[in-house]
């Protein structure tokens, strides 16, 4: 038996297209590159480095790539290597080449800050269905709902070489939030009142319904919504991401508590030994290399446990196809059209509610056999429907009957 038994590899368009990936961070693009790679679709990387370029550098290089590689359409992640100042889409324009652009962070808090956002054709794609709405509204050539995937080929099962410290009952991976917390909040230059409500706002953001941090502060309190927006757009997108991110970090600490009773490995930034100082029990290690470690560290744990960032609410993290992709078992946080990925109870097990947890984390803990259900199940899903190859392939044909 492969660990690609059970692979449903998808259908691929009759005519491939060129593809020119483009960024300034490779955040994200080793899986893509690495799906299209294996589905053979000619694609070449455009990488910026996140140097900084004068304009004149810039479009010489740009248009170089869109010469000499001749592409049909170029894709990026989260709009990186998008220039705020519009000249790209000018350039693509000209070109008449479309852009894709995938966003697996919240829109809302990058986008204010681009100029001619529409100035070239443009498909948006987003990993969380709760945004495309939204999304639809500001003028782009289509929108469309694309959740994350994983890379079979890395996250695969029977890893049994993790070391012993990384063992555990329990575990958590994931960032404190606090140290970015803290950046964004010295990044948005507050005015006072917006200071003092800083706390008051991120612990209801963390329990409300409303899709963004700017429609939470503009429904509860619009007397500073009004002040906010007469911000610049950089203070105010850091305020309002610094919001979220507490929200974040207030919603995680709440959850993670409920596992004390486990006595959880915890995995991340160190801010986690300042949030639970003066918890006994639980272990702490630093972050691990998420494409070296954590497809061995997952196995190693009997439930690894995961609550989302609150950026997220109609979209489900890395960790939900990651863990049981290498036969790992997972308790999770119902996110919104999470039945749409997974059949709940049968691939997924998620607490509704906080109150949730310890029962949950008991009940599997006691049953090795329905984890290994699950997680079978909830793989097998992923090998059918799941991986960067089914998502390069829906981004391909969606562009194909957008743009031609």
């Amino acid at each position: 038996m492969t660990h690609l038994e059970g692979y449903n590899p998808p259908k691929l368009p009759e005519k491939l297209p060129r593809i020119l990936l483009m960024t300034s961070q490779y955040f994200l693009l080793g899986e893509i590159r690495a799906a299209l790679d294996r589905l053979n679709v000619p694609c070449e990387l455009l990488d910026f480095n996140t140097k900084e370029m004068d304009l004149d550098t810039f479009v010489n290089t740009v248009r170089a790539a869109l010469n000499g590689f001749r592409p049909d359409f170029v894709l990026t992640v989260n709009h990186l290597g998008v220039d705020h100042e519009g000249v790209l889409a000018q350039i693509l324009n000209e070109a008449d080449v479309p852009l894709a652009s995938w966003f697996v962070d919240s829109p809302f808090l990058l986008l204010d800050t681009y100029q001619n956002l529409t100035g070239c054709r443009t498909a948006v794609f987003t990993w969380d269905s709760s945004t495309v709405k939204l999304l639809s509204t500001m003028g782009f050539d289509t929108v469309a709902h694309l959740p994350l995937g994983c890379d079979p080929t890395r996250f695969v099962p029977g890893r049994t070489d993790a070391p012993e410290e990384w063992r555990a009952r329990v575990s958590f991976v994931g960032n404190s939030m606090k140290t970015k917390v803290e950046r964004r909040f010295v990044a948005a230059q507050a005015s006072f009142a917006l200071v003092e409500a800083g706390f008051d706002l991120a612990e209801g953001f963390a329990e409300a319904d409303d899709d963004t941090a700017r429609q939470y502060i503009a429904r509860v309190r619009p007397d500073l919504a009004e002040r906010l927006a007469d911000v610049p757009a950089p203070q105010r997108l850091a305020y309002e991401t610094y919001i979220t991110w507490l929200a974040t970090c207030l919603y995680r600490r709440e959850c993670i508590v409920r596992t004390m009773p486990f006595e959880p490995l915890i995995v991340g930034d160190n801010g986690w030994t300042e949030l639970y100082k003066n918890f006994p029990g639980w272990r702490y290690h630093k972050e691990l290399s998420y494409y070296n470690d954590l497809p061995i560290f997952y196995p190693a744990s009997e439930v690894n446990f995961n609550c989302t960032s609150r950026q997220m609410r109609g979209a489900v993290n890395q960790r939900v196809f990651d863990v049981p992709c290498c036969g790992a078992f997972l308790v999770t946080d119902r996110r919104e059209g999470i039945e749409d990925l997974f059949e709940p109870e049968t691939e997924v097990i998620c607490y509704d509610d906080k109150d949730q947890i310890e029962g949950l984390i008991t009940r599997y803990l006691d049953d090795p056999k329905g984890r290994e259900a699950v997680a079978n199940a909830a793989r097998k899903r992923i090998l059918a429907e799941h991986t960067y190859e089914h998502r390069m392939v829906t981004l391909m044909e969606h562009m194909r009957k957008t743009f031609g």
